[in-house]
């Protein structure tokens, strides 16, 4: 009875550890795999690339040059060239960094399936946008422009640098920031620095928006600079 009660134990041992053993194989020949591969290195770093952008996206990575002849490599590493981006069509760069030492450029296609504006009717130069200028349509951000605006806070209280068509997709280059003072326009001053604060009154000598710079006469025929600030305020710091 002893023997017969100890040999399921010491017949089963032998089968537990060859499982275990060839499962971890599996998942340590899966891991290797797909860090010694190019295209999943690719896959990987556009993924993480792209993962803020404004919508839905999906990439498509295309043929390297046919011709090209890659010594082995074991670890790679995507970059992307200076002056690109992760938008539309673009080229993603991959560097070997061993045991071979290269650096080839892959042709990509990054589509983002998204909402962007387009004016809701014909838009004037020099006019203010309101929530009821624009419109909502969806498409390929990638298509478009990356500077293409997808956020109504980004076009309203803003005014057009020049005319904007019906249906046309706005731009930021399209539009600037509202001005907060105008040229001529009287301004209070306030003036602040290592313990004082003072306050007067004066005319802007030019147009500003919030945050800009703008040159304000005193009575006194002073002329000083400060930030635009929304109410006619001008912050002079010293």
């Amino acid at each position: 009875m002893p023997a017969t009660s100890r040999a399921p134990q010491h017949s089963g041992w032998p089968l537990l550890v060859t499982l275990v053993a060839l499962a971890l194989l599996g998942l340590a020949s899966r891991g290797v795999g797909a860090q010694t591969t190019l295209p999943a290195a690719l896959d990987d770093y556009l993924r993480t690339q792209t993962a803020g952008l404004p919508g839905t996206v999906t990439f498509q990575i295309g043929q390297l040059d046919r011709h090209a002849r890659l010594a082995a490599c074991d670890a790679f590493e995507p970059f992307l060239p200076s002056g690109s981006r992760l938008w539309g069509k673009t080229t993603v760069g991959v560097r070997c960094l061993g045991p071979g030492r290269w650096t080839v450029y892959v042709p990509v296609q990054v589509r983002i399936a998204g909402h962007y504006l387009v004016a809701a009717r014909q838009l004037a130069p020099g006019q203010v946008v309101g929530a009821a200028d624009l419109l909502p349509q969806g498409g390929d951000l990638g298509a478009l422009p990356a500077n293409t605006l997808t956020d109504p806070a980004q076009a309203i209280g803003k005014t057009t640098r020049q005319a904007v068509a019906a249906g046309q997709p706005l731009r930021s280059e399209l539009l600037s920031a509202a001005l907060v003072v105008q040229q001529g326009q009287s301004v209070k001053l306030h003036s602040s620095g290592a313990g004082f604060s003072v306050s007067n009154e004066g005319k802007a000598l030019n147009n500003a928006a919030e945050g800009q710079v703008v040159q304000v006469r005193t009575a006194s025929g002073q002329v000083v600079s400060g930030i635009a600030r929304p109410g006619a305020i001008v912050e002079v710091s010293y």
